[in-house]
């Protein structure tokens, strides 16, 4: 039972949508390419995330002539390009965090350097030439 407050729609409003008939998108469900929820009384009910990515499958094989063989792939691909990307930017937090971290560290062991924005360390005290030798 779909218990959710988006929007939902049943097959027939969605076919209007996009001017194909409720078959195609019955066979797209049993490709595997769409995942509708259903109602209690077991009525496909489509969310706003199906309604887009039935619109991408239609641009697919519609204007690009791609049948639903590649369809599948493209989506395949392009769901794990989206899984890649999320954790790219979660190491990159991590990284993020850490550097700071060190930095924060760092900055208690060393009083003469302070954190500057993201840009790194700068000196707080100015660095003292040692004497040379030449005496």
């Amino acid at each position: 039972m779909v218990r959710n407050k988006r929007a939902r729609y049943q097959i027939s409003v969605v076919a209007d949508m996009f001017d194909v008939h409720p078959q195609t998108l019955r066979t797209y469900e049993r490709e595997g390419l769409i995942r509708p929820a259903r109602s209690q009384g077991n009525t496909r009910l489509y969310s706003e995330e199906d309604v887009a990515r039935i619109e991408l499958i239609l641009r697919l094989t519609k204007d690009l002539g791609v049948n639903l063989a590649g369809v599948e792939v493209i989506l395949n691909m392009r769901e794990r390009m989206e899984q890649m990307q999320r954790e790219v930017a979660e190491t990159f937090e991590t990284m993020l965090r850490k550097v700071e971290e060190g930095l924060r560290q760092r900055h208690g062991q060393a009083p003469g350097l302070v954190p500057v924005g993201r840009r790194g360390l700068s000196r707080r005290v100015p660095i003292e030439e040692e004497p040379r030798g030449d005496a």
